[in-house]
Parts: structure tokens; C-alpha cells; sequence
């Protein structure tokens, strides 16, 4: 959620939660293989539920490209590079389709907040692999998000 846009309505809280009833409330209940095992579908959840939330705002019906703007925006300030949602997640499934491992490492980074440390336990790798695989992950996303974005 940190790197949402101000303004979010959806909390952190509300992510938890949703991706909560989406992980308990299904007709046959889940049967958990590890700690891993649910960190990985918690952050599989978290991700779709942001995914699905981009997608909505981008439609016509939620004002397509149109953006709210407040008087304190007009203002000049520093502000990051705008994290493109969707993009992010068409360039993970392509990661997805080239190293699992490594598209698993940023699901658990990105979408449910764990370090380096807990991430590499969750997939039973060594700390130094995750950070290897971190270090990959991360160029080879930038790379796939900023060649789709100047092919549009």
C-alpha cells in the first residue's frame, strides 16, 4: 500500500481483510502445507485484489483517465515515479513464465510486505539467494515495465 497513490481508499486494513474472506470463505476450506504455503496465497490474494481495484479505476465507468485532483496537488512537490498496477502485473506473469521462484519472491515483497529474511524462508531458500533473486527480479521488471511503456 505504500506505494498506492494518495488519496487511496482502500487501507491496508481493508486489503488484509478482503484477502482474508477470499482465503477462508470459499466452499471448500484450504488446507494449509506451511507458513509459506499461506504467505504465498495471502500475497497472490493481496495482489489480485489491487489488480482487480487498477483495472476498475481505469474503466470508463470509474472516470477512465480522468484524475482528482486537490488544490495541494497543483503544487509542485517530489514526488516518486507512479507505480503502473497493471503493468507491474502483466510483466510478473511474463516473469512468472521464465523463473516461479523468482516471481513468488516479489509477490511476497511487493504485495505482502515481507523482508528479504522472511521471504527467503517462506520459499526455503537461502538469504543470499533471495537477495541474488531480488537483485534479478527487480532489473528484469523495470526492464519489462519500461519496454511495454514505450511500446504503447
Amino acid at each position: 500500500m505504500l506505494n498506492e497513490q494518495p488519496g487511496q481508499t482502500l487501507q491496508a486494513t481493508a486489503l488484509v481483510h478482503e484477502a482474508y474472506l477470499r482465503l477462508v470463505d470459499v466452499d471448500k476450506a484450504q488446507q494449509w502445507n506451511s507458513r509459506g504455503h499461506f504467505f504465498a496465497a495471502a500475497a497472490e490474494a493481496m495482489r489480485r485484489i489491487l489488480v482487480e481495484r487498477a483495472r476498475h479505476k481505469r474503466s470508463v465507468k470509474a472516470g477512465g483517465e480522468h484524475r482528482r485532483l486537490e488544490l495541494a496537488d497543483i503544487v509542485p512537490a517530489a514526488a516518486g515515479p507512479d507505480l503502473d498496477l497493471l503493468a507491474l502485473d502483466e510483466a510478473l506473469e511474463r516473469l512468472a513464465l521464465e523463473d516461479q521462484r523468482k516471481a513468488d519472491l516479489v509477490k511476497l515483497r511487493f504485495f505482502a510486505g515481507l523482508t528479504i529474511e522472511e521471504a527467503a524462508r517462506v520459499l526455503g531458500v537461502s538469504i543470499s539467494t533471495a537477495d541474488n533473486d531480488w537483485a534479478y527480479a527487480r532489473c528484469w521488471l523495470r526492464l519489462a515495465i519500461d519496454g511495454s511503456d514505450s511500446g504503447s
